[in-house]
């Protein structure tokens, strides 16, 4: 006997789910969910998913340099201590408002697909999909490039100093995180058979283990020589000749050629207004306007009177991000090779049209795009800083699937990253594989203002969980009333099996995954109306946070509770 959707809710899944009070303490303040307090700070602040890339950004800022620096130093420490989500094999997108200009300026550096390199290459080896680690997904590294132009513009230190934490712990080490050493665990045994891995990532044979010591002496030379003789190194110099003579060795296509004529972008960002808030996000070939169109969809319901954890908000929030992501899987791609509606998809016309497809009383299994004119996976670190005089920065960094490709440079100490996967290999479409083109990309770092002022930056990492994130923190801020951290905290809703830019599409609704904390009525209700809902464990992203009160200029910070955050100021 058929039982319906239900069926897929084990006894084991309800059992979970059911005890609503399963939080992290008894708490005097704040909501029931919230794992702690707000920081505040008014002279600078910093948020990462690491405490020692915290603290060298804020060491950064007390040496006077600027939220800029601050964030290139936090990064290059997130290489070394989180290489499970980063380093300089990968790609970065980033927004700063410079209060000088009162301006929000952002940052596409996202590398292309090697130019030798051909659709025709992958049907001769009789690939549907480009593989997710080794050298047929490896696309140029758009890191460092990145820091360089926007030290270039902002920066106040000299490289020497932004980067010489970074270079500390890697000549002497630091111990190993909880959580970093799990996802280094899960690693070893898919990537130690690629080039060079084991030799930098595997001492003594296996992957390091909590609170044991790791050094990475490659990458502290790598920094050091990077902050000496600035960006060419990499991309014309030497290191880059290290990367093409080690990619011809192991059957890759990047080259020489490829690095040198790489360039990052300064792009406008895209805004929309949610009732009040200008939600900011940088246009493709990122997804973060997946966020925008999703809250526009929103705009029309009375969001705050369904209430948080409310059947009828999860209903409507999964559905109208059913309806952004097959938008994000037809339009969503590199401007350069296509012409992307970006004006019309994020209108309030647009958004209700798409309303208009909603049925409050049953979940869609199939969605079309829309016609404007008439990925569920990805590890990433997300940050956040900002300085005395109120410059704030936002930025992503991620070598897509974990730690990359697996390859790592001869004497260089990182692993390339897999982002060139993103490509979809049937011809024809906006994310169609060509050479030289950069691939649809999931990192996006977000912004927001309010008059005029900047209000928030903030992002959470995590593959396509991220414009859903990032739509829920603003939902939860402006119609449930929370503070940043609880914003973060609050169970978070995640839905997966949408059409994707790599070619799959959605044929039975997709699923719905629900955090700890969500009411079991509410459940019970989704599932009669036609979702199929499972339990997933790690995939809900990890957020950073820092907002701005211009009345008493003060800075508050939140982190990541379900990661290894740390948001600090002084």
């Amino acid at each position: 006997m058929r039982h319906g959707p239900s069926i897929t809710i084990t006894l084991l899944f309800l059992l979970f789910l059911a005890p609503v009070a399963a939080y992290p303490g008894d708490r005097i303040t704040g909501r029931g969910f919230a794992t702690r307090s707000e920081v505040f700070a008014r002279h600078g602040m910093a948020a990462t998913s690491q405490p020692l890339a915290t603290q060298a950004a804020l060491h950064i800022l007390r040496q006077g340099g600027s939220a800029v620096d601050a964030a290139i130093a936090a990064n290059a420490v997130l290489g070394l201590t989180e290489p499970t989500g980063s380093g300089i094999g990968g790609d970065l997108f980033a927004m700063v408002w410079d209060p000088a200009a009162r301006k929000l300026y952002g940052f596409n550096g996202s590398g292309r697909s090697p130019r030798s390199l051909t659709l025709a290459e992958f049907k001769k080896r009789g690939l549907d999909k480009i593989p997710a680690h080794g050298p047929l997904p490896v696309s140029v590294p758009g890191v460092v490039d990145g820091w360089f132009e926007l030290h270039g513009r902002f920066g106040k230190l000299p490289m020497e100093k932004v980067l010489a934490p970074a270079i500390g712990y890697a000549r002497e080490g630091f111990p190993l995180s909880e959580l970093i050493a799990y996802y280094w665990g899960r690693s070893v045994p898919i990537l130690e058979r690629w080039e060079g891995f084991s030799d930098v990532f595997m001492p003594g044979g296996r992957a390091p283990r909590k609170g044991e010591i790791f050094r990475n002496p490659a990458l502290a030379s790598t920094y050091e020589r990077l902050a000496r003789e600035g960006r060419d190194l990499f991309y014309k110099g030497d290191m880059a000749r290290t990367m093409d003579s080690f990619m011809k060795r192991v059957g890759g296509f990047l080259s020489y050629e490829d690095l040198a004529a790489h360039h990052g972008e300064w792009v406008d960002p895209v805004s929309t207004n949610y009732r009040g808030y200008d939600v900011w996000e940088l246009p493709p070939n990122g997804q973060g306007i997946a966020a925008l169109q999703i809250l526009n969809i929103l705009e029309g319901y009375d969001i705050a009177g369904m209430g948080f954890g409310s059947a009828d908000y999860i209903h409507v929030f999964v559905e109208a991000k059913k309806l952004a992501f097959a938008d994000r899987a037809r339009f969503y791609a590199d401007p350069e090779f296509n012409t992307i509606p970006v004006a019309t998809l994020i209108s309030k016309p647009y958004a209700a049209r798409r309303r208009a497809l909603i049925n409050m009383k049953r979940a869609a299994r199939v969605v079309p795009a829309g016609e404007p004119d008439a990925l569920e996976e990805g590890d990433t670190v997300y940050l956040t800083t900002a300085d005395e005089s109120g410059m704030m920065v936002s930025l992503i960094q991620s070598n897509y699937r974990g730690m990359g490709s697996g390859l790592s440079p001869d004497g260089l100490g990182f692993i390339f990253q897999d982002r060139g996967e993103l490509f979809d290999l049937t011809e024809g479409r906006a994310n169609s594989y060509a050479p030289g083109k950069r691939p649809f990309h999931t990192i996006i770092p977000a912004f927001i203002t309010r008059d005029g002022e900047p209000f928030l930056s903030f992002g959470v990492m995590g593959g396509a969980t991220q414009p859903q994130a990032h739509a829920q923190i603003v939902i939860n801020i402006v119609d449930f009333g929370m503070n940043l951290q609880e914003a973060g905290d609050a169970p978070r809703i995640l839905h997966s099996g949408s059409s994707q830019p790599t070619g799959e599409e959605m044929q039975a609704g997709g699923v719905v995954s629900l955090e700890t904390g969500t009411p079991y009525a509410s459940i019970r209700d989704l599932v009669q109306r036609g979702h199929e809902m499972t339990w997933q464990v790690g995939p809900y992203g990890g957020y950073q946070a820092i907002g701005w009160n211009p009345e008493t200029g003060v800075y508050a910070g939140a982190s990541e509770s379900r990661k290894d955050g740390h948001a600090a100021g002084y």
